[in-house]
């Protein structure tokens, strides 16, 4: 199977979303599956990533070398990103060949939390306080990465702290995270049974 993840903007995400994908596909029993990040185009930034013509061109130009498309987003606190994300499948559906799936997520609220979420966390921090914040990055994954000096690497922490969060995938992050990687996890679940 071959997965093609397209972020709204590769440049910092790639390092939290290849590896978590990659531990979801190993948990769902797909450990060969090759994931690629989404490099050309880049995106960059949350207009692009749901501009439904933009979305089209990359699924045109990619489709007959992959076999599921994941749009990766955050919520960023929108309410209505969700119906946004249904429309773009929607749409998506009617461009893919027997076999090819689509699907789209918004991490709750950014893709720093998905990390975080498989990390250990101070004790005084609450993990419902992590989820309902608006700006997670800020508040809680940037003192993380300054804290264990990972700023300067690529990605500002994201790379080691990606894959760190990710060896955690099945006894920590999917149970932090029900609504958007357990939601994900299962789609892509129905949709490898239905092949």
């Amino acid at each position: 199977m071959n997965v093609l993840i397209i972020p709204e903007d590769f440049r910092k995400d790639q390092y939290m979303l290849k590896p978590i994908v990659e531990a979801m596909l190993v948990y769902l029993d797909r450990p060969r599956a090759k994931v690629k990040v989404l490099t050309d185009p880049l995106l960059g930034g949350i207009e692009q990533a749901l501009n439904k013509a933009r979305i089209q061109e990359i699924v045109e130009r990619y489709r007959g070398m992959v076999d599921l498309f994941l749009l990766c987003v955050d919520r960023d606190g929108n309410a209505d990103r969700r119906k946004r994300l249904d429309n773009i499948e929607e749409m998506m559906e009617t461009h893919l060949s027997v076999g090819k799936v689509f699907l789209a997520e918004n991490a709750w609220q950014e893709i720093e939390v998905w990390v975080l979420a498989g990390l250990d966390l101070p004790a005084d921090w609450s993990w419902k306080a992590i989820r309902e914040e608006l700006h997670p990055k800020e508040k809680y994954f940037q003192p993380i990465a300054e804290q264990r000096g990972l700023l300067a690497e690529p990605g500002e922490g994201r790379r080691t702290l990606g894959m760190e969060a990710a060896r955690r995938y099945g006894q920590r992050l999917r149970q932090r995270c029900p609504e958007d990687i357990q939601a994900l996890e299962s789609r892509i679940k129905q949709m490898i049974g239905a092949q």
